[in-house]
């Protein structure tokens, strides 16, 4: 059994988890992309160390922003904590909103071969709209799904139909090492009142500029990373460096933020909406404190009973 609590950002996901974990004798492992970067604790809205200390946290803060980690290297790594915390006897509660994280895990993935590394360095060199264009040549079926400006997501199907011959939808079609064949899920999915969401959105994002996140940006600046890392993605980092830069004033760099933000919710509230099994259970309304309560109770008996 695992348990699994997902949904946008800011839609309470971490709250109930804990809840759940200190209910259940749980582990919660993280499943958000950018909370996996130690560099980015703020900024990332990663639990607290006083949340951290109230039950065992796995996958938060685990890897330098400096190394890029994969869905795939996500999902082995959560397989490992779940495993090691059914040989605990504890109940592993995932918990996060990266989507293409959790479908790697739940549903696994392609068994794409090695790229060809003169491949990989010819198509990594180039711009992303020059890229873009030349999928829409080779991968027309792909290049719909993608946004014209995302450059990892093109550059990754771009490399594949030009190494493999194959689209990558195709390839996905073949989805190979996931949990969901042997592992039963507990799951919830948060999807609470778009306005309340937004305005929590909002708020946080302004949290989080006075609690250290223009200190992290900072010194992630100072390290000169790879711009097109993930963590230098995050939301928010650019937006702070170019304000830092004399780009636009503050309140312009915040309206930035908060606006990212919220459009990253909307996506992940689509996708949470339609991509996950229709019967698992879909939360729209705002929880309380005691209908927080009577949700935990009701997933730690049917952990307990499972």
């Amino acid at each position: 059994m695992v348990a699994l609590i997902a949904g946008p950002t800011a839609s309470g996901k971490s709250a109930l988890a804990i809840r759940l974990a200190e209910a259940a004798d749980g582990v919660v492992i993280n499943a958000d992309a950018s909370q996996v970067y130690a560099d980015l604790r703020v900024l990332s809205a990663r639990p607290t160390d006083e949340e951290m200390a109230q039950v065992p946290h796995r996958l938060f803060g685990y890897r330098d922003a400096a190394v890029a980690c994969s869905a795939a290297e996500w999902a082995e790594d959560a397989k490992a904590e779940i495993e090691t915390a059914h040989a605990a006897g504890k109940l592993p509660i995932l918990v996060g909103g990266t989507g293409l994280y959790l479908r790697t895990l739940l549903f696994g993935i392609a068994p794409i071969p090695d790229i060809e590394p003169e491949i990989r360095a010819t198509v990594r060199a180039m711009q992303v709209g020059a890229a873009y264009r030349a999928l829409l040549r080779e991968d027309p079926a792909m290049a719909a799904l993608l946004r014209p400006s995302d450059t990892t997501r093109v550059a990754r199907a771009l490399e594949v139909t030009r190494s493999t011959g194959t689209s990558i939808l195709v390839w996905r079609e073949q989805l190979v090492g996931g949990i969901l064949d042997h592992i039963r899920i507990l799951p919830v999915i948060l999807l609470p009142p778009r306005d309340w969401l937004y305005e929590r959105i909002n708020g946080r994002f302004e949290a989080m500029l006075e609690e250290g996140a223009i200190d992290e940006v900072l010194a992630l600046r100072v390290r000169r990373l790879d711009p097109e890392l993930p963590a230098m993605r995050a939301i928010g980092v650019r937006d702070i460096m170019a304000w830092r830069d004399g780009e636009f004033d503050h309140d312009m760099m915040v309206s930035k933020g908060q606006a990212a933000t919220r459009q990253y919710a909307k996506r992940q509230y689509t996708w949470f909406a339609h991509q996950l099994p229709a019967e698992w259970p879909r939360i729209t309304t705002q929880l309380n404190d005691v209908e927080m309560d009577n949700l935990v109770i009701k997933l730690r008996k049917e952990a307990l009973t499972a």
